[in-house]
């Protein structure tokens, strides 16, 4: 079953009315049949003009029997979970063992010794390369931290042959015990691998791009690292998680099989409109993903609730006819955004304004979580403190830009659109490293609803996610905050990074453009006393632009190209500064930090220069030069 937790339009003038729809989405491999159903469900209740849109999609998929890790020493043979390869194994839960793999990995053999790089950052490999030789070795690597796709491109560069993948039970919150599970993770960074930067339609030519690493990567359970290093699978001490670890003095031999198979498949794509009338050609986006299981041949996280916005209210009566346009795409194939809205990238380019992410909003049940562009963060703060009020509770609003999973990533970064996502969170998640939602349990459906079981968490999310869209869809003026991405500009260069001085340099300037801004043009705007239509227009198209100017064209693999988005709530800095700064300490030259540089600096010239353009054109507007 396939939950979707709605907030349904009510005739014009009419009340509000909550309803939880579910609706079996799961049933065989044929899109055909789910696309029709989601678009008659969404033509019933107001969505106007839903579309399909058919994509021919290079996917990578489990292979015909599970991959494996044998010990060279004794013969013993393991699947992902740890369990022994034999004939009972093979049956007992064998759709959560084909669904233990790395899409997109390189496929074979390799029998190899293991090496412990923890959590594979560049301290660890310049330790460890220090120590032996790991040309065409097997990496034991945890996930988190940085970006998975990052620490492969280390160890790649390395030497490494194949990857040993798991997740550390001492970076999980203590009410989540993973240790027999498997996972699935993808080593796509968005497309069609076959169709790189443009989408795939029939007659698009076909790289040959059956695999994007030269590396094995296999996803493990703790449960097999703690078997294959001989240690305990109870990982505690005195109340104390203890960290699983190779001893160093331990060599370890395996013959790791990885076995995936890449096809070509065709994906569907749903997507719907609430027209709007005064900017009809601006769209504020929301994206609700729906993952399928891994037998029908795209994603295998299993029935995944997810919180599906059709059209929301916001505690008032309400006259759908909005200012602008609302897009409500639906992803059937969440796992590497393969395909998706590829072909209308020019038009989203030009004409969205925002961007909304439902993407896996119940990942705890401890904390409400919400990341938000910088100019956005305002408005969501408002949001999180109206709802917290309602529910006579108030916690410490976390707001932040961070790295998010999920279809934000296309926006965000290809298009530079302003985004936002709420999710509940477990604190002890918060806390420690960032980017273990890479990995996709297959359980995830019975977690989630165990989490939410009267689904008031999903409610909130619907919510707080429909009041954004409405406030942005409908206010004359973007709800968007320049002054906030220059302060975001300036808390991004505090560090102890060198010769940053010429940045803070030009980030003051900036600070002081952006105050201008504000305080001549977009004060006004707001006022309704003083509001001229054609400034209304010009302020919005600024305000629309502004996180352009900080699309960075080359990052490290796995980093946002957006810089004012960190890795992590801990750190403030310009991320590719840090990953730069990092490598620059390892390395005898300094030419990666002086590029990592340049990028940044041009990004804020670029915001600089495009501020004193804005208001440079509302001088000649007002002075009746053109």
């Amino acid at each position: 079953m396939g939950l979707e937790l709605s907030l349904c339009p009510p005739k014009p003038r009419g009340p509000q009315f909550l309803s939880r729809n579910l609706i079996p989405l799961y049933k065989s491999e044929d899109d055909t049949e789910i696309s029709k159903t989601i678009k008659a469900q969404w033509t019933s209740l107001g969505l106007e003009d839903v579309q399909f849109v058919n994509y021919s999609v290079l996917l990578s998929l489990p292979g015909p029997s599970p991959s494996s890790v044998t010990l060279s020493s004794s013969g013993q043979c393991f699947h992902a979970n740890g369990q022994p390869c034999g004939g009972e194994a093979r049956t007992h839960r064998s759709q959560d063992l084909l669904s233990s793999y790395a899409a997109y990995s390189a496929k074979g053999t390799l029998e190899a010794g293991i090496i412990d790089v923890s959590y594979g950052n560049a301290d660890d490999l310049k330790r460890i390369k220090n120590m032996r030789n790991i040309t065409n070795q097997i990496a034991l690597l945890k996930l988190g931290k940085l970006p998975l796709l990052y620490k492969l491109s280390l160890l790649e560069k390395a030497g490494f042959g194949g990857v040993l993948l798991y997740v550390d039970p001492c970076d999980l919150p203590k009410t989540a015990n993973l240790d027999d599970d498997t996972f699935m993770v993808s080593l796509n960074p968005g497309g069609d691998p076959s169709t790189p930067g443009y989408p795939s339609v029939v007659g698009s030519f076909r790289q040959n791009r059956w695999n994007l690493t030269s590396l094995l990567v296999q996803p493990i359970s703790a449960a097999l690292v703690a078997k294959l290093i001989s240690s305990s699978k109870d990982g505690t001490k005195n109340g104390v998680c203890r960290p699983l670890e190779l001893p160093p003095s331990e060599k370890i031999i395996v013959n790791m099989q990885v076995q995936t198979v890449t096809t070509f498949k065709t994906i569907t794509n749903v997507v719907g409109y609430l027209k709007g009338l005064a900017s009809p050609g601006k769209y504020e986006t929301s994206m609700r993903e729906k993952h399928r299981s891994a037998a029908s041949c795209t994603s295998p996280t299993g029935d995944v609730p997810a919180t599906q916005v059709h059209a929301l209210d916001r505690n008032r009566t309400w006259d759908p006819s909005v200012r602008r346009p609302t897009l409500y795409p639906l992803s059937q194939t969440g796992f590497g955004n393969t395909g998706l809205l590829k072909n209308v990238m020019k038009v989203l380019q030009k004409n969205v304004v925002a961007y909304v992410s439902l993407h896996s909003p119940i990942r705890g049940n401890s904390s409400l979580y919400s990341v938000a562009s910088p100019s956005l963060q305002q408005l969501v703060a408002e949001k999180n403190i109206l709802n917290c009020f309602r529910r006579a509770q108030c916690p410490e609003s976390n707001v932040s830009s961070i790295q998010i999973q999920g279809d934000a990533d296309y926006f965000i970064n290809h298009l530079g659109v302003p985004s936002v996502q709420f999710a509940y969170e477990d604190i002890k998640s918060l806390q420690d490293p960032s980017f273990l939602s890479e990995a996709l349990f297959p359980k995830g459906a019975t977690k989630i609803e165990e989490m939410d079981p009267f689904f008031k968490l999903h409610e909130t999310i619907t919510k707080l996610s429909g009041e954004v869209i409405l406030q942005i869809a409908n206010e004359p003026v973007l709800p968007f905050n320049a002054l906030d991405i220059a302060l975001e500009v300036q808390n991004s260069l505090k560090g102890d990074q060198p010769n940053t001085h010429q940045l803070l340099a030009l980030a003051s300037r900036l600070r002081d453009s952006a105050e201008l801004f504000q305080s001549d043009e977009m004060r006004p705007a707001n006022d309704p006393r003083e509001r001229v239509p054609v400034r209304v227009r010009m302020l919005n198209d600024i305000l629309q632009d502004m996180e352009k100017n900080f699309l960075a064209q080359q990052v490290p693999p796995g980093f946002y190209r957006n810089i004012l988005y960190h890795l992590d709530e801990k750190t403030s800095q310009f991320s590719i500064l840090l990953e730069a700064w990092e490598r620059c300490k390892s390395l005898a030259s300094n030419e990666t930090f002086q590029e990592a540089l340049s990028k940044v600096l041009h990004s804020i010239n670029s915001a600089q220069v495009y501020f004193k353009a804005g208001l440079d054109v509302f001088d000649s507007v007002l002075d009746g030069k053109n």
